[in-house]
C-alpha cells in the first residue's frame, strides 16, 4: 500500500503558461521525489502598460511518500 501527498505551488514565466507548468514542475522535482501527476489549479497574468509581463499558474503535484 502507497500514501500519496498533495502539495500546492506557484510558478511563473516571462513566456507562457506552458512554459510555467514545466519549469513549476522541473523545480519540484528537484525537491520532491516520487511525483507522480501535477493539475492545473489556477492561471492568472501580471499586465504592466496594457502588455503582460508574466504568466502565473498555480499546481498541485501529487507525489508518493517513502516508506
Amino acid at each position: 500500500m502507497s500514501v500519496a501527498k498533495v502539495t500546492e505551488i506557484i510558478a511563473s514565466s516571462p513566456r507562457s503558461f506552458e512554459d510555467a507548468v514545466e519549469s513549476g514542475v522541473e523545480r519540484a522535482c528537484k525537491t520532491l521525489k516520487g511525483v507522480k501527476s501535477v493539475w492545473v489549479k489556477d492561471q492568472n497574468c501580471v499586465v504592466e502598460n496594457g502588455k503582460i509581463t508574466e504568466f502565473r499558474v498555480t499546481l498541485k503535484l501529487v507525489f508518493v511518500l517513502e516508506n
